[in-house]
């Protein structure tokens, strides 16, 4: 099956106080070293945020076509620039993702009839660590004009097939210079 992989990496940050995307992480930056577990799983991979800001990382740039609205908004800008039907779609502050989690969403989409595919700990959506079909700009386009912005909200009205997992530190995510700490510096 042949898909596009995105990072969104338009976020504010606020509360981490400066671009999570740009933290530094296993010799690296964050939003690499997630890429480079999408374009592992994927093939490609295009990244959803701020193009003056990350024109140097390595990979193509688009900015968020409807800001602000949220991560919504940068999966409707992937939906809108892609080349394939079905897209990975990752949030670049998820430092445990691995390309074979990805390629298991990957491997679900590519047996599904519902238009979304999304990792689930305990039944719940991880809206930002899912595959979408492009017949979901529709109704990206619609919960935007009324304004709800709500992934996991989105995620309950549409069609989506889960791939469960065990352990939820696969999806954890950094918000705050504490939770940061955790990953920076792993206990020993």
């Amino acid at each position: 099956m042949e898909a596009t992989g995105f990072v969104l990496a338009g976020g504010g940050s606020t509360r981490m106080g400066r671009d999570k995307a740009l933290l530094p992480y296993r010799g690296t930056t964050l939003v690499k070293y997630v890429a480079a577990a999408v374009e592992q799983a994927a093939g490609r991979v295009v990244l959803i945020g701020d193009a003056k800001r990350y024109h140097g990382i390595g990979y193509p740039v688009y900015p968020d076509n409807v800001p602000p609205c949220g991560p919504m908004g940068g999966i409707y800008t992937a939906l809108s620039v892609t080349a394939t039907d079905w897209n990975l779609v990752v949030a670049c502050d998820m430092p445990m993702l691995s390309a074979p989690l990805l390629r298991s969403l990957l491997q679900q989409a590519s047996r599904t009839t519902a238009p979304c595919v999304a990792a689930a700990i305990g039944g719940r959506p991880e809206p930002l660590c899912a595959v979408y079909h492009r017949r979901c700009l529709p109704a990206l386009a619609r919960a935007i004009a009324d304004h709800r912005f709500k992934m996991t909200r989105f995620l309950e009205d549409l069609q989506w097939d889960p791939v469960a997992l065990g352990e939820p530190s696969a999806l954890a995510n950094v918000n705050t210079p504490a939770e940061w700490a955790i990953f920076e510096n792993p206990p020993a």
